[in-house]
C-alpha cells in the first residue's frame, strides 16, 4: 500500500464527529468569499495589483483573479458539501497560502483576514489528510451504493 493510500485510511479512521460541522463551516466561509470576489473583482484585482513584488501581465492578472474566484465557489461548494473534499482543500490550499503569505502579511498585524486566512490554511490541510468524514455527501452516496 502507498503513501497516499496510508494517509487515507489513516484520515478515514480518525475523524472526529466535530470536524464535519467546521468542514461545512470553512467550506460556506470560501464559498462566500468567492461570492465577494465575483461580487466585486476589481477589488481583488487591485489587492493583487498593489503588491509592488508581483508583477504580472494584465492577462495572468485577470486569469489569476478568476482561478482565485472560481477556486473559492466551486472548491468551497464541494467542501461544504463533502464532495472530493482532499481534492477540493489541494486545490484551496496555494490560493490560500498566497492570501496570507503575499497578502495579508504586509498589514496590520491585528487584521481579521490575517487570522481567518490562517485558520481556513490550517484547517484546509487538516481536510486534505483526514477527507471528509461521515456527514457528508460523500458517504451518504458510498453508502448508497452498498444498500
Amino acid at each position: 500500500m502507498n503513501l497516499i493510500h496510508k494517509i487515507e485510511s489513516w484520515g478515514d479512521s480518525h475523524h472526529p464527529k466535530f470536524l464535519d460541522v467546521i468542514r461545512i463551516i470553512l467550506g460556506v466561509f470560501l464559498l462566500l468569499k468567492g461570492l465577494g470576489f465575483m461580487d466585486n473583482t476589481a477589488y481583488l484585482r487591485s489587492v493583487i495589483e498593489n503588491r509592488s513584488d508581483i508583477s504580472v501581465s494584465p492577462d495572468i492578472l485577470m486569469a489569476l483573479v478568476y482561478y482565485v474566484t472560481f477556486v473559492h465557489l466551486v472548491g468551497g461548494t464541494l467542501i461544504a458539501l463533502g464532495v472530493l473534499t482532499r481534492f477540493s482543500s489541494i486545490m484551496q490550499i496555494p490560493v490560500v497560502f498566497g492570501a496570507v503569505f503575499f497578502i495579508n502579511m504586509f498589514q496590520s498585524p491585528f487584521n481579521t483576514d490575517m487570522a481567518s486566512s490562517i485558520t481556513a490554511l490550517i484547517f484546509l490541510i487538516v481536510f486534505a489528510v483526514i477527507g471528509s468524514g461521515k456527514l457528508s455527501l460523500e458517504n451518504y452516496l458510498h453508502n448508497q451504493e452498498d444498500v
